[in-house]
């Protein structure tokens, strides 16, 4: 008797330390992620013009078309550029690239992209932060690059 009661409390034990370290576990898990939530319009702007994320860290990031004008007029996406690409020469790139905007032959200019977004669609990527430093995005649909563009912070 005096055993299966030590058996049941070392096993009541051991279950009340797991549910303690569990979500401390998942609390860091959650931590390396950073959700980034971008939106373009109809005035070819996005809802942030820079986000912070830390060096190697996971980033999800959302990017959703909130406009009603039709695709072919005013499609939105996302690209991210590695440090040091010339934002313009990659934007002319991606005018000769059409239906999308993504320069097949500068791929090894970009961190991570979206694709291109008509009204009320969304698409979610996810890539690990690079190290420190300042990392332009824009969007790459004819145009938009001039005023649609913004900073990746890398801490």
């Amino acid at each position: 008797m005096i055993v299966r009661s030590f058996t049941v409390i070392a096993v009541l034990g051991l279950v009340a330390m797991a549910a303690l370290t569990t979500p401390a576990t998942r609390a860091e898990d959650k931590a390396d992620v950073a959700v980034i939530n971008l939106t373009g319009n109809d005035q070819m702007m996005y809802n942030i013009n820079e986000f912070k994320v830390k060096a190697g860290q996971t980033v999800k990031l959302t990017m959703k078309n909130i406009g009603k004008l039709p695709k072919v007029a005013m499609g939105h996406n996302v690209v991210i550029l590695k440090a040091g690409v010339n934002m313009v020469q990659f934007a002319v790139a991606a005018n000769q690239a059409p239906p999308e905007y993504i320069p097949k032959d500068r791929a090894d200019e970009m961190l991570a992209h979206t694709k291109l977004l008509g009204p009320d669609e969304s698409d979610t990527i996810t890539f690990t932060a690079p190290a420190k430093g300042s990392y332009d995005y824009l969007c790459t649909f004819p145009g938009h690059f001039a005023v649609m563009k913004g900073k990746m912070i890398v801490e």
